[in-house]
């Protein structure tokens, strides 16, 4: 079985880890299942606290709002860390959170959810009402967790919008933003490394500058020449050798 998580228990905490996209394989089949991820979290037996990592870009806003009513149905309390970048769905997850903690140069970004559709106007027509409810659906999660009303959200999805640390504890979608750490970033094409995962940038549409990552370094061409005029020394001394 494909799991796209890791969970492990330490005395009484769980830690589950979400690095990468939320669920690489379908909830619908058999393969990975929400219920999977809550009969892992049962097996733990009692634990009072749950530690939630996130290092993702988003991903299926299915799985993604099942592992929300997970966490938020657990009687453990629940502290996500957002360990670099927190971005569409992998935010809702964040929203699950007791305290949600993020270090100085993390990010989170909320958009209005997004689909590949095709057939006649009556299929689009659908395709369309079925992105607004779960648009709507979304919205109901930031408002509880952020206070914000609807018609302060909506905006901010139709935005695509990137969030700091501090603007995220600002607009309380985070509690507190951690001091002692920082995050690595760097963009080289069209992908993104954060803090060693993988993102690929070029899907959204306002996603902020990043660092460009250094190439490989290549020689100088003077120290091309060095090289080559050694060689040609050395060829020469065994030649007199000979």
């Amino acid at each position: 079985m494909k799991k796209f998580w890791s969970l492990k228990k330490i005395e009484s905490v769980a830690e589950l880890v979400l690095y990468g996209p939320i669920s690489q394989e379908s909830w619908y089949g058999d393969e990975v299942t929400p219920k999977q991820l809550s009969d892992d979290l049962a097996a733990m037996g009692d634990v009072t606290e749950i530690s939630v990592r996130i290092n993702s870009g988003g991903g299926d806003v299915f799985a993604g709002t099942a592992i929300h009513s997970i966490l938020k149905r657990h009687k453990a309390s629940v502290t996500v860390y957002v360990d670099g970048l927190a971005a569409s769905i992998a935010s809702i997850i964040a929203m699950a959170g007791d305290k949600i903690i993020m270090p100085k140069g993390s990010m989170m970004m909320i958009h209005n959810p997004w689909t590949f559709a095709m057939g006649d106007a009556k299929d689009l027509r659908k395709t369309a009402e079925t992105l607004d409810q779960v648009r709507d659906s979304l919205i109901t999660i930031y408002s509880d967790k952020t206070g914000l009303s609807a018609e302060e959200i909506i905006p901010l999805l139709d935005a695509e919008t990137w969030l700091s640390a501090a603007e995220a504890v600002k607009k309380g979608f985070a509690t507190e933003v951690e001091e002692k750490l920082s995050i690595a970033a760097s963009i080289r094409g069209n992908t993104a490394m954060i803090n060693g995962i993988e993102v690929e940038w070029s899907k959204f549409a306002n996603a902020p500058e990043l660092p460009v990552a250094e190439s490989d370094p290549k020689p100088k061409e003077p120290e091309m020449k060095v090289i080559n005029q050694d060689l040609r020394r050395k060829r020469l001394e065994l030649a007199n050798k000979l």
